[in-house]
């Protein structure tokens, strides 16, 4: 009976398995309609690279249990403490936009779910996470760890500061929004490096801005739409 009750088991984690897949293919083609109907930026297109990764990582172990019927819906899902896991496109979007690297080193702000660093993760040699949330931080840190990502490190700590220690960074990417664009960050980016940040108001639609940092410090600006983050917090 125990040899059978464990069979059922991996048949029943097999289908589920197999299920996940399909609705993240389902999912991948939805975001490459996406992609070709934007046709104000220049992310008409999502790189094979980005959408490998976006195939690869696993959503639904990313959400509450309350929220695995939607893992894979286009659209943010809440986490608890009144922050969410960013709208898949959304987060392929702004991976797109940094242009990664294989060795790049990538800073977050805003961990959440862990979703955003582990796309990352599939694409650079490390990325540095940040999240003000306690009980998330805690929570990604496990969930990045049993997921195998061991080029993710994570901290609890006020993002708007960033990680002075382990800049300058090729990329920074910020995942809630901010009234400005944070001076540190712009500190510890790398010449030539590249930095994706919602600005604007609270519980507002924000602006998508990339940053680029030139050789001679000077910074570039363009906007890639209206999107909608939590917002940054902390003593700023």
């Amino acid at each position: 009976m125990k040899i059978l009750t464990c069979l059922l088991l991996i048949v029943s984690f097999a289908v589920q398995a197999d299920d996940y897949a399909a609705v993240r293919q389902s999912m991948i083609d939805e975001l490459q309609v996406y992609a070709k109907l934007a046709r104000d930026t220049d992310a008409s297109r999502l790189s094979d690279a980005v959408l490998r990764a976006m195939n690869t990582v696993e959503r639904h172990r990313m959400v509450p249990a309350s929220q695995l019927p939607f893992a894979y819906e286009n659209r943010p899902l809440p986490i608890g403490h009144g922050q969410t896991i960013s709208q898949p496109y959304i987060v392929a979007l702004m991976t797109e936009l940094i242009e990664p690297d294989a060795d790049d080193v990538v800073l977050e702000i805003g961990t959440g779910s862990g979703y955003q660093a582990a796309v990352l993760a599939e694409l650079v040699e490390h990325v540095y996470s940040i999240e003000i949330i306690e009980a998330l931080a805690t929570q990604a840190k496990h969930r990045l760890e049993s997921m195998g990502y061991d080029n993710v490190t994570t901290r609890l700590g006020d993002g708007y500061f960033g990680w002075d220690e382990h800049a300058p960074f090729d990329a920074i990417v910020v995942t809630a929004a901010a009234s400005h664009v944070p001076p540190p960050l712009i500190e510890q980016l790398k010449p030539g490096g590249l930095m994706i940040i919602p600005v604007g108001g609270r519980f507002m639609t924000q602006t998508l801005l990339l940053l680029e940092k030139t050789d001679d410090g000077e910074i570039i600006t363009r906007q890639y739409g209206a999107v909608r983050f939590v917002p940054l917090t902390g003593k700023h």
